[in-house]
């Protein structure tokens, strides 16, 4: 592990948070970046977050994000991570407010306007429609789509009522999800343009404030249910709303956009000796 002071940024989406770093000068050898993330984002003896985002160059972009979940997992995407990269790439003069940035989901466009920013999905499909998921106590109908990762969308009636932890992480190391698993949204439609939404991630392996894609999944399957339209609130469990916009297809979506605020709460040094 390296030793050195490293300075970061603290952000967060929706209550979705995330620590990042400039590593367009290396910092952090490749091989030991899992383990780090672990470290960093372990919440009470680290500084505590949902994810580990650096930022890297690229030959392709305006920069290319190493995006790890808190276990040191490496997805192929987080929405509320990447509009807090982009935000954060524009604020340092690493890309121009319209910008494109390099992920294991492919090259992906943003638009930063401030607090605002609006991120295109790539990856979006797969769509298999009411998949009954055994669990211990009740079988869960849950429909499963790929928005850059993959989720589990069921509707519910209560969303108070549900065991978001338990229910979550049994549909989410199910065998039908497996080898890669799931995340797990629970929904409740609130008319054509607005719905409610608790996820458990994938990778985080808890209930967290929001979540990006999962805002997207759960929005797309309502539409697909005759539930929704374009532009959809999704008020997420951190208290932030954000703006799904997308057009619907015969079997498929276009133009599908996550909206939303991309907030800096502080910028500081990471100890990596006192870290480890």
């Amino acid at each position: 592990m390296v030793s050195r002071t490293i300075p970061f940024y603290k952000m967060h989406g929706g209550g979705n948070d995330f620590v990042l770093i400039d590593h367009r000068r290396q910092i952090i050898p490749e091989a030991e970046q899992p383990r780090f993330a672990r470290l960093v984002c372990a919440r009470k003896v680290g500084v505590g977050a949902d994810g580990l985002i650096l930022l890297e160059n690229s030959d392709i972009a305006d920069f290319r994000w190493r995006f790890y979940n808190a276990d040191g997992s490496e997805p192929e995407m987080c929405g509320n991570g990447g509009r807090c990269a982009a935000r954060l790439a524009v604020i340092l003069g690493i890309a121009p407010p319209n910008l494109h940035f390099e992920t294991l989901a492919g090259v992906i466009h943003a638009e930063v306007a401030g607090h605002q920013v609006r991120l295109l999905m790539t990856g979006v499909g797969d769509f298999r429609p009411e998949q009954q998921v055994p669990l211990n106590d009740v079988v869960l109908t849950g429909h499963f789509l790929k928005v850059g990762v993959p989720h589990v969308v069921a509707p519910v009636e209560d969303l108070e009522k549900v065991p978001v932890t338990v229910w979550g992480r049994a549909v989410r190391f199910h065998p039908m999800f497996q080898p890669a698993g799931t995340n797990v949204n629970f929904v409740r439609f609130q008319g054509s343009h607005a719905l409610e939404v608790r996820t458990y991630e994938r990778g985080v392996e808890d209930e967290t404030l929001a979540c990006g894609t999962g805002a997207v999944a759960a929005t797309l399957v309502a539409a697909r249910l005759g539930k929704a339209a374009s532009p959809v609130a999704v008020h997420t469990r951190g208290g932030e709303t954000l703006t799904i916009h997308f057009q619907p297809q015969e079997n498929s979506f276009t133009d599908v956009y996550l909206e939303g605020r991309a907030l800096i709460v502080f910028q500081g040094e990471l100890w990596v000796d006192e870290l480890i």
